[in-house]
């Protein structure tokens, strides 16, 4: 009989079993236990990260950054000629608004920003005249005085309750007001076209989203890497409550260091001068330009440097694109006989001729091969070296040229500066064009450049050579800055990119500096004498080629110097192009008076000094500031003749533009005499050549201020032009 529990499958149904609420007790538990660490676990990794990450609270430091500026440019009597400001924009969402408050925020808008509320109204509509909701610009040309106005006005505004909550894209409700943001960096022209081109232009870059201008012409290009600014301010420290910084031993500071300031040789009072006289000129002779030059002869420094080619740099329009380009540096053309004298100079330099040497000039006309002959105006069977500057012989310069060989006449006017940049402080400047040595060994071509054709120079490189006759020989670089200065006052210089030239010996000199008051005592520049003063130069009338040939238009130009007996040495240049008056494209006739002019105003202003024995003659000669001219056949006037009636008196810049009259001495004798009629020449294709015979004009000095321009102010002497 077996015993023991029984082993059959119905015997182990009856076996106890763990009832299953027990087991998904004990799973839920297990479950929730393990939640609860992966739990702990996400919190001390989120307290982890919110250590060692940046919090978004309130910082308790703030930084403010103070934009630097780019230099200015100030005249040499300090007149602001530009300058840099920010510039702000406001903006506003149209939704913001209670729509029945935006009249009030329309009419209080435009008081405090100048701006018509007609045109305010019609920024919170599109073209189909619905309502705008988004961000509207009000402004991008807000300055620092409206924007601080502004910021104010968004303040009341806020008061007033002209603003209502909008939700935004996330749904909150969200209070937007008005805001001024500064968006970048504005230049301002305050003088509008006054020096242009030579101050140059601006454009405009994005340093993020901030606005800064950069220099694109004249100075403004030149010196672009000293005017942009250097270093933006900035002040770190902790913040109060309102968001100020706390100036404690934590606050530090980095100083705002602007760009350099320009400060030219030219003081305004002078240069507007020159504008307004050229300005004159130009309608008197109908002529398309005319540029000019003043220079200290022994500092290169310009005084003056003006052209009837301006525009306001603020404001540039598309007719204004022609005169962006400085022609006195970046148009070089072929001078004529102004290029006459430095020939010459180069023969004397190589002892080859004497001021004295006699060369057979065959009666004006002179064949030098089987198909070209050379023709001189005046005809002369024979005249002195000095009196073929003197009566401006073509032929006569051309058989002086062929005593030097090829290269020693290029080498000489390279000295000159001829061929190569002049070193002004612009952007671009041209070196012109200057024949090789292998074209200028022939002799016809030597010939032709020896009287300033098939060669071409800017108005610069000729100003710097003629600065060799009336500087021991030294061709000067001429320079419109003087200095650059610093946020700490400091002065700096910078070397030109063509430094002085020894052009030829101070005896050369010596001698080509009595030629050219010869040409000026009884030559083609009389119209340029000035009693008490020692004047100059010599006139250049030359065709103008276009498209391979030259045409009835024409360059004059009249290149010298004007100098007192108390050491004030200065070197004029004048271009005009192409006078279209009859008979008025003779340099004789264009050129020498508006250098006359020029010499007016120096001494007007005090910078030549005339002795006061010495009377003027201005009785008949066209006044400085006038479009109208004097008739030239007008009978001449025994000199001490007494006059019938009250002498008529010069108008000054002052009475011109109705302005503080100034007392000048009225002259005490009356001359003038009668200038011989000029004819045109015939010219051949090749050389072009056109002298400009003898003529005979009037000397006369105008009347001198009581007061001179050196001992006024600033102000007396140029803010009444404005």
């Amino acid at each position: 009989m077996n015993s023991g529990k029984s082993t059959h499958p119905e015997n182990r149904q009856n076996t106890p079993q763990i009832p299953s609420g027990i087991e998904q007790r004990n799973y839920r538990i297990g479950m929730l236990f393990l939640i609860l660490l992966v739990a702990i676990f996400i919190f001390l990794l989120s307290i982890l990260k919110t250590i060692t990450s940046e919090r978004h609270t309130p910082s308790q430091t703030t930084t403010k950054v103070e934009r630097a500026f780019r230099g200015s440019i100030y005249s040499a009597d300090h007149y602001t000629l530009s300058d840099s400001q920010q510039n702000y924009q406001a903006v506003i969402r149209g939704a913001s608004i209670r729509p029945q408050k935006r009249p009030l925020f329309i009419k209080l808008f435009s008081i405090y920003s100048g701006i018509p509320q007609e045109e305010i109204r019609q920024k919170f509509f599109d073209k189909e005249g619905k309502a705008i909701t988004g961000n509207i610009i009000l402004s991008k040309n807000l300055n620092q005085k409206h924007a601080m106005q502004l910021k104010s006005l968004a303040y009341k505004l806020r008061q007033l309750e002209v603003f209502q909550s909008i939700k935004n894209r996330q749904g909150f409700e969200v209070l937007f007001g008005l805001d001024i943001l500064a968006i970048g960096e504005k230049r301002r022209f305050p003088k509008k076209d006054l020096l242009s081109p030579i101050i140059g232009y601006v454009g405009k870059e994005l340093e993020g989203r901030y606005i800064v201008p950069q220099g694109r012409g004249g100075l403004e290009k030149h010196y672009n890497k000293y005017l942009s600014s250097n270093q933006d301010g900035l002040q770190k420290g902790k913040r109060d409550v309102s968001g100020n910084i706390i100036y404690d031993q934590s606050f530090t500071q980095l100083k705002r260091i602007d760009g350099l300031d320009l400060h030219l040789n030219i003081p305004l009072s002078l240069q507007k001068r020159v504008e307004v006289m050229i300005d004159q000129m130009k309608q008197r002779l109908d002529a398309d330009e005319i540029i000019v030059g003043i220079m200290e002869s022994h500092t290169g420094k310009l005084l003056a440097y003006a052209t009837t080619k301006r525009y306001n740099p603020a404001k540039i329009e598309q007719k204004d694109i022609p005169a962006m380009i400085v022609h006195a540096a970046e148009n070089p053309y072929e001078a004529g006989s102004v290029i006459k004298p430095l020939s010459l100079a180069i023969a004397l330099e190589h002892h080859l001729i004497t001021p004295q040497t006699w060369i057979n000039t065959h009666n004006g006309r002179f064949q030098i091969s089987k198909k070209y002959w050379i023709t001189d105006d005046e005809k002369f069977p024979s005249l002195t070296a000095t009196d073929i500057i003197v009566h401006s012989s073509n032929i006569g310069i051309s058989q002086i040229a062929w005593r030097l060989s090829g290269k020693e006449f290029r080498e000489g006017l390279q000295k000159f500066g001829i061929g190569r940049s002049s070193g002004i402080d612009l952007a671009l400047d041209y070196h012109g064009k200057l024949k090789s040595v292998h074209l200028l060994s022939n002799k016809l071509h030597r010939a032709n450049s020896a009287y300033g054709y098939g060669m071409t120079v800017t108005f610069n490189q000729l100003l710097k050579a003629y600065s060799a006759f009336n500087n021991q020989g030294i061709a000067v670089t001429p320079h419109i800055v003087d200095y650059l200065q610093d946020n700490q006052g400091r002065h700096y210089t910078l070397p030109p990119k063509e430094g002085n030239l020894q052009a030829i010996s101070p005896r050369t000199a010596k001698k080509m500096h009595r030629i050219l008051k010869e040409v000026v005592k009884r030559g083609t520049g009389v119209k340029a004498q000035y009693p008490g003063l020692e004047i100059g130069g010599k006139t250049g009338t030359a065709h103008i080629a276009k498209n391979g040939h030259y045409v009835n238009e024409y360059h004059s130009s009249f290149y010298g110097f004007a100098n007192d007996k108390e050491g004030h040495d200065y070197t004029l240049g004048v271009l005009v192009i192409n006078a279209k008056k009859w008979h008025k494209y003779f340099a004789s006739q264009s050129a020498v008076p508006t250098f006359k002019n020029l010499v007016r105003i120096l001494v007007n202003q005090g910078y030549l000094h005339v002795d006061e024995s010495v009377v003027a003659t201005l009785h008949n000669e066209t006044p400085l500031y006038s479009n109208e001219e004097k008739e030239e056949n007008s009978p001449a006037i025994p000199p001490n003749t007494p006059p019938a009636q009250e002498p008529m008196k010069e108008p000054t810049i002052d009475e011109l533009l109705k302005v503080k009259k100034r007392h000048y001495q009225p002259p005490t004798q009356k001359q003038l005499l009668v200038p011989k009629k000029e004819t045109k020449s015939n010219i051949s294709h090749l050389f072009g050549g056109v002298g400009t015979p003898k003529k005979k004009a009037p000397s006369s000095k105008p009347t001198k201020p009581t007061k001179s321009a050196k001992e006024m102010t600033p102000n007396e002497l140029f803010d009444d032009l404005f």
